[in-house]
Parts: C-alpha cells; structure tokens; sequence
C-alpha cells in the first residue's frame, strides 16, 4: 500500500479565529446573535418531517417579505446569483427574446446568464446613477417583444432604486414576463409582488435579513408558473429545475416529496430565524427606519461636503448609499484606511461603477443613526489622514 504524498496541513492544526467587524459595504451584513445562534441547532435530515415544517415557516416568511400569495414561493440553495439563474434558466429557452435594463453590474449579469442559454439578448442601458422611464420602456418592449423583461429594482453597484410601478402592466400588454432582482432592495424599500405584477421576484439572504450568505428567496406567480410548466425542452440546470424544487418545497400539490438535493438545514434554521425577526419589526417600520436612517445619512455626508452618486432623491437606495468618490483621493487607501484603523467595512464601485464611488451598505439591524454616525466619523478621519493628489 503506496504511503501518503500530501500531509495533513499544518495551518489545519490551528484554532479557527475570525474577527468582529462592522459590515458596513453592500453586503454581506453582519448576523445578530440570535440568527448565529438559530443556525447552531443540530442537524437533521433535509427529508425530516421538522425540516418540512421550518420550510413551511419560510415560504409564509418570503410571502409576506415579498407580499405575494404565489404558490410557488420557495428559497434556493444558494446565494442571490442562484437565485437569479434559478429565474432565468426556468423561464427561457433557446431563441427567447429577453429584453434587460442595465443601470449597474446586476443587468449586465442577467443579460450574460440568458446569452450563455441561447437567448435574444437586448438590452436598455440606463444614465450612471439614473434609470429608465416606463415610456423608454414601453418602447423597447413594443420593438423587441420579449418572452422575459429583466430589471434589478435595487441596483447595489450603483445606488440606484429603479421605479417599480406600473411595469408589471406595461410586460401583461406584451405578453412579456416581468422579473425582478430585488437583492439589495427587500426590506429595506416598498415592493408590492401582487399588485405590481412582478412575475418573478428574487432576494438574498445576506442583506437587509441578516443571515448568512447561502439561501435565496424566490417567487413565481400562477403566469410564470404556465411558461416554467410548458417548455419545449428541459432547463439547462438539473439543480435549479422548479420541476423538481417546487415538490421538494412541497408547491406542486403532491403528496410525496422526492429526493432532489441535500437542502442546507442550518442555512434553513437563520433563513428561518431572520425572517421571524423582520415579521416582529413589521415590512412598513422595517421600510420606514431604512428611508430615515438613510436620509439621515445622506445629509451628513453632504454637511461635510461629498457628492451622492444618485442626484434625484426618489431614485436613492436606502440599503445601499453611493458617493462620488472624493476627488484627489485613491478609494482604495480609503477604504484600506478604515478598515484599518476603525474595523469597518465600506467598498468601492462595482463593474460600472468602479472606480466612480465608494458603497456603504446599511441594512437590517445595521440601520441606525449610530452606525451613520460611526461610518461618518471614520470617513472625516480617513479624509484628513489619507493622501490627497494636490494635480
């Protein structure tokens, strides 16, 4: 018997050590005690009736985070990009027309996912901090007539908070599905999945929720449902099939459940958890604070004299603010500096963006004026400690 060439490694032989730090970029958020501690529960099996029942739990959570009374209402095993393609895969088929509003890197995303499959890829490019007005819109849908109309109302790399109304009813007048990224933007803003005629709405877990990055909530209204359940041919992922998802989360009706994949159960337990805690708060104080909390900490950053990346207020994410990145400064020894120096995390711009701006990020228990006033501190300091170009 040959003897073993790689040895165990020595860096394994040490304690697992992670620091505290105040998560302040576009995400991930940090985890309050009780989500980390609902995900320490002890593992049981992904087919055990208790696992059923905390799935139960989750779907109510998303229908209600969501508004929604969809059937097919479930989380991915994934992160919001599972999400995304769980959408797009499902609802598109080799020589669809999709048609993708890009005003940041999540339209630039989606239109790349739905080429790799063989679709018709159009795309609306929006303004850097602007976006596309329903009559821009409309236009596009009645020259490119797509079976799928993509749009991130929550655009992180940005800072954008795309307009949302009446959409949905432009998309039903083409015979067009309506999806929509609201990743960086649930909970945080008002989203109506019903009455907006959102047709494919997804999130993340990581954001305003709270939970560990790893499970995606998602939705299919009874429209989308007809297009996912008549394909001509199978979606290209076996592990993002709704076929298959919609009887593991039990929205198919049937009695059974079948093996499909091995859900993440812990990942479950903190879903599970954090949408407990938003229901407590309540969607409209929740969208409430995060407005508040926002406007509050826009206004100190203009008192001390930076830009929002974002001119018109209406069109600001609450979650996630962008500033022009000062000018003179390198936005990396910024961000490097507070990182340093007060534990916290801010990032720079994103695909588009990059560059332009510096994010931060202020999403569900991280949205208080405490935070705004320790992110404006660390700022003033970086400001007078980091080098400025005098060119």
């Amino acid at each position: 018997m040959p003897s073993l060439s790689v040895p165990a490694p020595r860096c394994l032989q040490k304690p697992l050590v992670v620091p505290h730090r105040h998560m302040f970029g576009p995400g991930p958020s940090n985890v309050p005690p009780r989500i980390l501690e609902a995900g320490a529960n002890p593992v049981i099996g992904h087919m055990h009736p208790e696992i059923f029942e905390i799935m139960s739990d989750i779907k109510s959570g998303i229908q209600y985070m969501f508004q929604t009374q969809n059937k097919m209402t479930l989380a991915v095993s994934g992160t919001g990009h599972t999400a995304m393609e769980c959408a797009i895969f499902n609802t598109v088929e080799p020589g669809d027309s999709v048609l993708v509003v890009v005003n940041g890197i999540w339209g630039e995303r989606a239109a790349e996912m739905a080429e790799r499959i063989g679709a018709k890829v159009n795309t609306i490019v929006a303004p850097p901090g602007g976006y596309i007005t329903n009559a821009d819109i409309e236009k596009a849908l009645s020259k490119h007539r797509p079976a799928l109309f993509f749009l991130a109302h929550g655009e992180s790399s940005t800072g954008v908070l795309h307009p949302l109304d009446g959409i949905g009813q432009l998309c039903h007048k083409y015979n067009c599905l309506f999806l929509v990224d609201s990743v960086a933007s649930i909970g945080g803003s008002p989203l109506y999945m019903d009455q907006q005629e959102i047709d494919i709405l997804y999130s993340g877990s990581q954001k305003v929720l709270n939970a560990p990055p790893g499970t995606a909530p998602i939705s299919f209204s009874e429209r989308a449902c007809q297009k996912v359940f008549n394909r001509r041919t199978k979606p290209v992922s076996f592990f993002l099939d709704l076929n298959w998802l919609a009887n593991y989360w039990g929205c198919d009706g049937k009695p059974t459940r079948v093996y499909h994949h091995t859900g993440p159960v812990t990942a479950f337990y903190s879903l599970r958890e954090s949408l407990a805690v938003f229901a407590e708060e309540g969607l409209e104080n929740s969208w409430e604070r995060h407005q508040t909390v926002a406007e509050y900490f826009h206004a100190g950053l203009e008192s001390m004299g930076l830009k929002l990346f974002v001119k018109e207020k209406q069109a600001r994410l609450p979650t996630v603010t962008t500033i022009v990145a000062p000018y003179g400064y390198d936005w990396k020894e910024i961000t490097s500096y507070i990182m340093k120096t007060h534990n916290l995390e801010i990032s720079g711009g994103l695909g588009p963006s990059v560059g332009l701006v510096l994010r931060v990020g202020l999403m569900g228990c991280n949205s208080t004026k405490a935070n705004v006033d320790m992110v404006l501190a660390a700022l003033r300091d970086a400001l007078k400690h980091c080098h400025r170009s005098k060119v």
